[in-house]
């Protein structure tokens, strides 16, 4: 392997052994800083994702009052344990603009939780961010009284924030988004009466989960999620763990199945239910994959386990309806996969991967076409005949961590070299993600 600047070269292997650990859940991470910033008294957070993407969302909050030690300046590393005293629901105003980078989770989700503060605040981010639409976020939360001003109605950042009184409401989701859903209940902590969010599909219920832990105990029931706002968020007796990161482990779940021969154990993986459908999508492919045994019930902590997984031959598989919308951040690799598999996989109405860190169907087609992947797009819809003769070559990761990752994966079973460049990104999620390749492939 051979790294030059922004450049990564992989070359193909016959076998993948050993054990690995991947980062911490980013979505969990994210949502542990916000309820620990809001709450009464202090909350330790342990392995929290430190990686730009989260960094995003701490600086932030130290910036509207927190206390965050380390201090956001001072953290290295790819994970690592923090201490949090909360600000008793009462955020300061921000001395300007927060920046929230890359980061749509930050900026979607601080939506929510500044439309109820006492203070008018600006959100900005970078320009794959500023393309990203936002009113998804906003339309809600201004039926519950929020003043959101921005680009093109709102849509795009920067985002001005208007906070005041918020009133509850019953919102049928139109897009299947959990961070829309967990972006208007953090807005119903702070709003007068009852807040109920219905979704079409079933989404990663992370932040259902956690607010117990914080002395809120949402309902859920029939697709609904329902807050009552005026509660005081308390800190944890005791310190919160975050398990390790499901859409991160796929790229070695897929690894470990699609290279000949392999064994892998991926350790210490967070097993929300709403997160493995990509375990389910793999295994109906034909993956052997031992996953931990027992999952969280409804309305339960999280917990994490080993998996285990071996090379074995792949069959082509339809995805579709809930399966895309909760295995919406693991498609990139499971395309992956589906160039290596026996027979036709047809990813459908996949249309929210347009608009991610990038356009993940053109990237993903435009990369693997030019390896010779057999793949094309129609609509939203994805078309993959296997198996292809991948040949290395150069290929791009239009700025986006999953493409990127994607492709190097997608390395490890093509004819000679594959040049990904732009592996720069990766940092957001996975900064420790070439380290681990580089080792597994010694």
């Amino acid at each position: 392997m051979i790294v030059a600047g922004t450049e990564y070269t992989v070359e193909p292997v016959r076998r993948l052994a050993g054990s690995l650990s991947v980062p911490p859940d980013k979505s969990i991470s994210h949502r542990a800083v916000i309820l620990a910033s809001l709450a009464k008294g202090q909350t330790h957070v342990r392995r929290c994702l430190l990686a730009d993407d989260c960094r995003r969302t701490l600086t932030a909050f130290a910036r509207l009052g927190a206390a965050v030690e380390p201090v956001p300046s001072r953290l290295n590393g790819a994970e690592g344990d923090i201490v949090i005293r909360g600000c008793a629901m009462r955020l300061s105003a921000p001395d300007g603009p927060l920046d929230m980078g890359n980061s749509g989770t930050s900026m979607r989700l601080l939506l929510g939780v500044l439309a109820g503060q006492a203070f008018d605040s600006t959100l900005i981010g970078d320009a794959s961010l500023s393309s990203r639409p936002m009113r998804r976020v906003v339309d809600p939360l201004r039926q519950m009284g929020a003043e959101i001003n921005g680009c093109d109605g709102a849509n795009h950042a920067p985002l001005t924030v208007r906070g005041g009184t918020l009133r509850g409401i019953d919102y049928h989701m139109p897009v299947t988004s959990a961070q829309v859903k967990s972006a208007i209940l953090l807005a119903g902590l702070f709003a007068d009466g009852v807040t109920a969010v219905h979704e079409p599909t079933p989404t990663r219920d992370h932040t259902e989960r956690m607010l117990p832990l914080f002395g809120v105990a949402p309902e859920t029931e029939h697709g609904w999620a329902r807050v009552r706002g005026g509660a005081m968020l308390k800190a944890p007796d005791a310190p919160f763990t975050v398990p390790g990161d499901f859409s991160s482990a796929a790229f070695w779940l897929v690894a470990g199945s699609i290279v000949p021969e392999s064994e892998l154990v991926i350790r210490g993986v967070g097993f929300n239910p709403t997160r493995t459908a990509a375990l389910a999508i793999l295994t109906r492919m034909g993956a052997f994959i031992e996953p931990p045994c027992g999952a969280p019930g409804a309305g339960r902590m999280e917990i994490s386990g080993d998996f285990q997984v071996a090379g074995r031959p792949l069959n082509g598989t339809v995805i579709e309806g809930v399966e895309v919308a909760q295995a919406i951040d693991e498609l990139p690799i499971l395309m992956v996969a589906a160039c290596c598999a026996h027979g036709r996989t047809v990813i459908r109405s996949a249309e929210e991967l347009r608009v991610k860190e990038t356009d993940r169907i053109t990237s993903m087609v435009t990369g693997l076409s030019r390896m010779g992947a057999r793949i094309q797009a129609e609509r939203d819809d994805v078309i993959i005949e296997g198996p292809a003769t991948l040949i290395g070559c150069d290929v791009d990761s239009f700025g986006d961590h999953r493409t990127a990752m994607s492709l190097l994966i997608a390395g490890l079973v093509a004819a000679g070299r594959t040049r990904v460049h732009g592996v720069e990104c990766i940092g957001i999620s996975y900064p420790n993600f070439l380290d681990t390749l580089r080792q597994l492939t010694r």
